[in-house]
């Protein structure tokens, strides 16, 4: 582990065009702390490949849900204190994947900025209402019956989604509509969350370049 340091982060797009809709939104974030270190790289306008190596299996496996259904490309490398348990590791993944779509997200201008979608897995049936709106909340309505999928703590979930909402500045609401299987209804989550997040953050080509905002600036 490296001595504890601030989050960097760096971009390969300017402000300018992060929503032109031409060039690819692209961001790395680098987090280290004294239990981890976590590196993530996005492309919001990816095909969906996937490299996720957080020494977490089932995280990883529902990160390449996120890129998968999301048509994001995501390149996740961790390192922590699995020795103790999978809490620090999963917690900064989901605070680097927040600030990395925060940082591919730029200003925000030209997005569609909502989103919602409802995911079936055999029995199970999830949705995600979100919004980019600048305002961090978290409402979260699973109910998973047991308390690990494999090794896999399942109150992780929601510290995942509470550290990814709280870093990228998003409004999220899952809402656990059936489903009485743990992997399912995760999975479900985690894909419902994919497409969900696809529709928000495409380039609305009505608004072109403008804050989707009736205030004209998101957030507060």
């Amino acid at each position: 582990m490296r001595s504890i340091e601030h989050p960097e982060i760096s971009s390969n797009q300017n402000s300018s065009n992060f929503n032109s809709g031409f060039n690819p939104r692209i961001a790395t974030v680098s987090r280290t702390t004294g239990e981890t270190d976590v590196q993530v790289t996005l492309n919001l306008d990816g095909t969906g490949n996937c490299n996720a190596q957080t020494g977490i299996p089932f995280l990883d496996h529902m990160l390449h849900q996120i890129s998968s259904h999301g048509l994001i490309d995501l390149d996740v490398r961790a390192t922590g204190d699995i020795e103790i348990d999978d809490h620090h590791t999963n917690e900064d993944v989901g605070i680097t994947l927040g600030q990395a779509l925060a940082k591919a997200l730029g200003n925000r201008k030209g997005i569609v900025r909502f989103g919602h979608f409802i995911a079936p897995l055999d029995e199970a049936l999830v949705q995600i209402s979100l919004d980019f709106s600048g305002r961090p909340h978290l409402t979260y309505g699973l109910e998973i019956p047991t308390q690990r999928v494999g090794t896999y703590d399942t109150q992780l979930v929601r510290e995942f989604f509470v550290a990814v909402a709280n870093n990228s500045q998003m409004t999220l609401h899952i809402r656990q509509l059936d489903g009485i299987n743990s992997h399912h209804i995760i999975e479900a989550t985690f894909k419902a969350f994919a497409r969900a997040m696809r529709m928000a953050t495409e380039i609305d080509p009505r608004r072109a370049s403008t804050i989707p905002s009736s205030k004209g600036v998101l957030g507060g």
